[in-house]
């Protein structure tokens, strides 16, 4: 006979009572298996250090290297910068034990405050089993980026319970809107509701409504790759966000049905897809909107398309882990608690 959600709440009560009864405290009692505590890091504020690593691709162009130094220290921040962050083998940013070891050393560093990518690109994936999660978990740290670097906010929720930050990297455009966001919620704590812009006028809705959930996701190719490994968390009742860039129509298809044979579209309660820019649908091709209609709305969830998570110039921060409620109507994500101490 299957074990059901509610016969594992009748359980869970019961095993309250019988540590109530036996002088046994909620604390002591193990947790069940798959339960998480959100570990969240401290909030940044001026004048904190900022450790900037490459555990993707490098920055290639020295004026551009140099233009995000100045950037971030325009936001206030000190900078330390990791041993192998301006390294380049091929696509790659030095070696995989090279990537990894400037991220870790990073976070036991007791001078670094944060942690930013300096970008994404790819390589994420292979330092995966490079990393000692139990140090991120004993050193929290607002850690930050997006695309590639989505294997590490999953892999880090996953292992290490930690709250991280879907948002820009050091070589973003940081614009008021952008910059605006990232402090919302990395430096004040906000839990701000964010908007898409009247005049940003590519969004649509794809199912109406309202719902909460854990907000996981990314980057949609990176998160199809981590399909059947250890790293990726579960999705159970999660607001999926997704963005994109440089694919076809064809191959936004085929990643949402691999999501969908995986069970994984099957778990969530809401969807959100930002941008997918320069996905351009070709001759005889699906629109992107005739694919949203044929895998994601017969989900019958709170679903749309269009919020500012992209590859483009102006994006929100989102705390990976925390509570969020989505008005697909409204189009848009508000995030229900502080994702900093």
């Amino acid at each position: 006979m299957a074990f059901t959600r509610k016969d594992f709440l009748k359980t869970t009560a019961l095993a309250s009572l019988t540590g109530a009864a036996l002088g046994i405290s909620d604390s002591e009692i193990e947790a069940a298996p798959g339960s998480t505590q959100k570990i969240k890091p401290k909030a940044l504020k001026a004048g904190d250090t900022l450790g900037l690593v490459a555990p993707a691709s490098p920055i290639y162009e020295s004026s551009v290297f140099d233009e995000m130094l100045t950037n971030l220290q325009g936001l206030g921040f000190k900078l330390k910068l990791g041993k192998y962050v301006r390294s380049q083998r091929g696509y790659l940013a030095g070696t995989d034990q090279q990537r990894a070891d400037d991220l870790m050393n990073m976070f036991r560093d007791p001078e670094v405050d944060g942690i930013m990518c300096i970008r994404g690109g790819w390589g994420c994936n292979r330092i995966l089993p490079f990393l000692d999660f139990d140090v991120f978990r004993n050193n929290p740290k607002a850690f930050c980026g997006f695309s590639d670097i989505t294997s590490l906010h999953m892999a880090m929720f996953q292992k290490s319970d930690l709250i991280t930050f879907h948002g820009p990297v050091g070589k973003s455009k940081w614009n008021k809107f952008t910059t605006d966001a990232f402090k919302q919620i990395i430096w004040k704590g906000e839990t701000p509701s964010f908007e898409i812009p009247p005049t940003d006028t590519r969004n649509f809705v794809i199912n109406p409504g309202t719902i909460e959930g854990k907000l996981l996701g990314g980057n949609l190719s990176v998160l199809v790759s981590m399909i059947g490994s250890e790293y990726l968390p579960s999705f159970e009742n999660a607001v999926l966000y997704l963005e994109d860039i440089g694919e076809s129509v064809y191959r936004i298809d085929r990643m949402l049905t691999q999501l969908k044979l995986a069970g994984i579209l099957n778990q969530i309660s809401g969807f959100v897809f930002g941008k997918c820019t320069d996905c351009d649908a070709g001759e005889n091709s699906l629109t992107l909107q005739q694919v949203f209609d044929d895998h994601i709305k017969p989900l019958d969830i709170p679903a749309f398309y269009g919020a500012m998570i992209s590859h483009e110039d102006e994006n929100i921060t989102l705390p990976v882990g925390l509570s969020a409620r989505i008005d697909a109507t409204k189009k848009t994500i508000h995030v229900l608690e502080s994702a900093v101490v």
